[in-house]
């Protein structure tokens, strides 16, 4: 018996981190990389480099794959369909992995589903954007449906004045999503798997803190939110993935509106293992990159139970800290707890470069929990102890 081969379209910090897990369940990976120096080379032995929008290379690379999944959804869904015609196994599939790609495909399907939507509308220019604002009330979100990740491709527009500012997007891609912007008190995230098959399993709904667009910090699970609420954002989560048929991992992120419909609105779905779900790598009997491997290749899921009472991941971008491991010293004794993952990138500000789990021992320590977690990435991202001692009690960042 042969252990399947896994082959991953995309080199970044992803597909690196799928590659424990499948060098533990004995499986090989090989990963599509954009460049010699991506994040996922110096992890994944065969690492070839090609252009994942060329159909010829991303034929070449599934000679010999069991089982063809991604580390971004950029890949054109005309090629994935190609794929599925010359007998690649595909997961997920072009007909799910469109609704991540293409936001006004996505809105679509949520309001098919009945399920908690802003209002949204595709507008092809300028006055079309300005008839939805102020129908809806102003300000709006002006995205661009593919593409945009981490806050980019999104904008908020003030006004109808201001949305003559906007004319250069609709140049660059029509028609564009627009939607009501959403008075909301946190972000959370719903993460689950599906396998072909249509095992499901849902981790629980966790809080996720966003700064300028970018994840920041996660609490597993999220507290204080209503158990309705939570199990109403789990099966949204589990029914988007049995609906359009999604496989390996669903991120569902949301908006927590309390008192107000189901108590979310759903934002935008990722299908593949997501910052949000960073945490399971050591907070979770199974983690998410476990999981998607076993979900892509039809295995039975893994258990998705926390392993402690509140589990935080803190994300560190680059800073002053040109050297990482320098910092290492004094990062890991100032927490011997936490859990540090790097992802072999060269530093730059503002670039995603690693995170830090940590899991608590009880939910009323959460703040001190989310303390040390950041005085370790602090650490390391600027090569020093911060100046002055982090708060005793965090507030959520704008």
């Amino acid at each position: 018996m042969t252990f399947p081969v896994i082959g991953v379209v995309g080199g970044g910090q992803l597909a690196r981190m799928m590659a424990p897990a499948a060098t533990a369940l004995g499986f090989e990976l090989r990963v599509l990389a954009e460049g010699e120096d991506v994040s996922a080379v110096s992890a994944v032995s065969s690492s070839p480099v090609g252009d994942y929008k060329d159909l010829q290379t991303l034929l070449d690379f599934a000679q010999g794959l069991d089982v063809m999944t991604f580390d971004h959804e950029h890949v054109p869904t005309d090629h994935l369909r190609a794929l599925q015609d010359a007998g690649v196994n595909v997961q997920p599939g072009p007909d799910a992995l469109v609704n991540a790609q293409d936001k006004l495909v996505m809105r679509a399907a949520i309001d098919r589903l009945e399920l908690p939507n802003p209002a949204w509308a595709s507008v092809p220019d300028v006055a079309a954007l300005v008839s939805f604002g102020d129908e809806t009330g102003w300000p709006v979100v002006l995205k661009m449906p593919r593409g945009g990740y981490d806050g980019k491709g999104v904008r908020i527009v003030a006004s109808a004045e201001e949305a003559a500012d906007t004319t250069e997007w609709f140049d660059a891609m029509s028609p564009l999503l627009a939607e009501a912007k959403v008075e909301f008190t946190r972000e959370l995230s719903a993460l689950v798997a599906r396998t072909p098959d249509g095992e499901s399993r849902a981790w629980p709904v966790v809080h996720t803190i966003q700064v300028d667009g970018v994840c920041d910090e996660v609490i597993a699970p999220a507290l204080d939110i209503p158990v309705e609420v939570a199990a109403a954002a789990e099966d949204a989560a589990l029914r988007i993935a049995g609906e359009l048929g999604v496989t390996g991992v669903l991120a569902v992120e949301l908006f927590e509106t309390p008192g107000v419909g189901a108590g979310f609105l759903i934002n935008e779905l990722a299908m593949r293992p997501h910052n949000t779900g960073h945490w399971t790598q050591d907070g979770s009997v199974t983690s998410q990159f476990e999981q998607h491997l076993r979900a892509v290749l039809n295995l039975p899921l893994g258990a998705t139970d926390v392993l402690g009472p509140v589990v935080v991941m803190k994300n560190f971008l680059g800073g002053d800290n040109q050297d990482l491991f320098s910092a290492f010293p004094m990062a890991l004794a100032s927490e011997p707890a936490a859990k540090v993952h790097c992802y072999g990138k060269s530093v730059r500000p503002g670039r995603k470069i690693g995170h830090v789990n940590l899991v608590g021992s009880s939910t009323a320590d959460v703040d001190s929990v989310r303390r040390r977690a950041t005085m370790v990435a602090s650490i390391i991202r600027d090569g020093r102890a911060p100046a002055e001692e982090l708060p005793s009690t965090f507030e959520e960042k704008p």
